[in-house]
């Protein structure tokens, strides 16, 4: 899929690895649309990063958790594609997220329960929501974790929506096959970022411990992970269709 007055949404996009995905896709000439939940002026540094790198560029504000804003959510996009000269968009990344971590016999049911609209009721109905937007031809990429395959205890009810999302992609892949339409899990490790309030980052111990079982002996960076996928919807991948991979950097193998 050539990159050429292409266009991408990328949920989650003002922070993290969505934010490093939003700048790699308008490296390889995508315009992008990204969404954020309540930091307009960290998603307008990243619109003002894009438009300097030559793209065209929105942030538009989104709750994932909450899909009765959807609706009202793909009007919006209407009206930022026609900005943009287009009529639908052609790469839609799932990527927005919450933490949990917390034992089976001490996961609350409220936590579970945003977990679960967020993480798969949320992919789920969006996506949905926005397939008739979706050119053609175009690529969903959906945001799983390694933890799907190593199992951290305390880990277990996102991990389980996690999983959950990975079989629905390939669900995906095979429905919508007849649009050409590609369907994949990008499924990253232990990266360092502020998400789950940076543990990774910036404690010494679990850093530590992340580097000593990943073969090549460090976590992650978003910038291991926003590349990939930006390749991963290039024409140069056309053929990979409703696969998980995994970007660990070898963990736990």
């Amino acid at each position: 899929m050539s990159a050429t007055n292409k266009i991408a949404l990328v949920t989650g996009g003002s922070r993290g690895l969505g934010r490093n995905t939003a700048e790699n896709l308008a490296r390889r000439g995508f315009d992008v649309v990204i969404t954020y939940r309540s930091n307009q002026e960290e998603a307008a540094r990243v619109v003002a990063w894009i438009e300097a790198a030559g793209r065209r560029a929105a942030a538009l504000p989104l709750d994932t958790g909450e899909s009765s804003a959807f609706p009202a959510f793909a009007k919006a996009l209407r009206t930022v594609l026609a900005g943009f000269g287009a009529e639908g968009f052609d790469v839609l990344v799932n990527n927005a997220g919450i933490s949990h971590h917390a034992s089976i016999a001490e996961t609350a049911e409220a936590d579970l329960d945003a977990l679960y609209n967020v993480h798969f009721k949320g992919v789920f109905l969006l996506t949905q929501q926005l397939l008739p937007l979706v050119r053609d031809g175009g690529h969903i990429v959906n945001i799983s974790s390694g933890l799907t395959r190593v199992i951290f205890p305390g880990s277990a009810a996102y991990a389980a929506m996690k999983g959950a999302v990975e079989i629905f992609t390939k669900y995906l892949a095979k429905e919508l096959g007849p649009r050409r339409i590609r369907a994949n899990v990008v499924a990253p490790g232990a990266i360092q970022t502020d998400f789950s309030g940076g543990v990774v980052r910036d404690d010494p111990q679990v850093n530590k411990a992340v580097s000593d079982m990943t073969a090549l002996g460090r976590p992650g960076l978003p910038d291991d992970i926003g590349p990939m996928i930006a390749s991963l919807v290039s024409e140069e991948n056309r053929w990979v269709n409703a696969q998980r991979i995994e970007v660990s950097g070898g963990m736990s193998i």
